[in-house]
């Protein structure tokens, strides 16, 4: 059976109305959204590895800079 995609925050299912659900994507509205802001700003989340070059995956990388492995 497939499930339903749901909001991060409260779990409930998303709104299957395609234009009702992008704006708030991927919570259920607005309220969720702005929990999971505050969330992040209160510093209850956090990336706790750094974004250097050797820890991100080759598609981001700028191709024009140098890397520092002798290219």
């Amino acid at each position: 059976m497939i499930r339903l995609p749901s909001c991060p925050i409260c779990d409930k299912p998303l709104p299957l109305d395609a234009e009702e659900a992008k704006k708030h994507f991927p919570f259920c509205g607005k309220r969720c959204q702005q929990v999971d802001f505050f969330r992040w700003l209160d510093g209850r989340y956090a990336i706790v590895e750094p974004l250097t070059p050797e820890n991100l995956p080759p598609e981001m990388l700028d191709p024009d800079e140098p890397t520092g492995d002798g290219e």
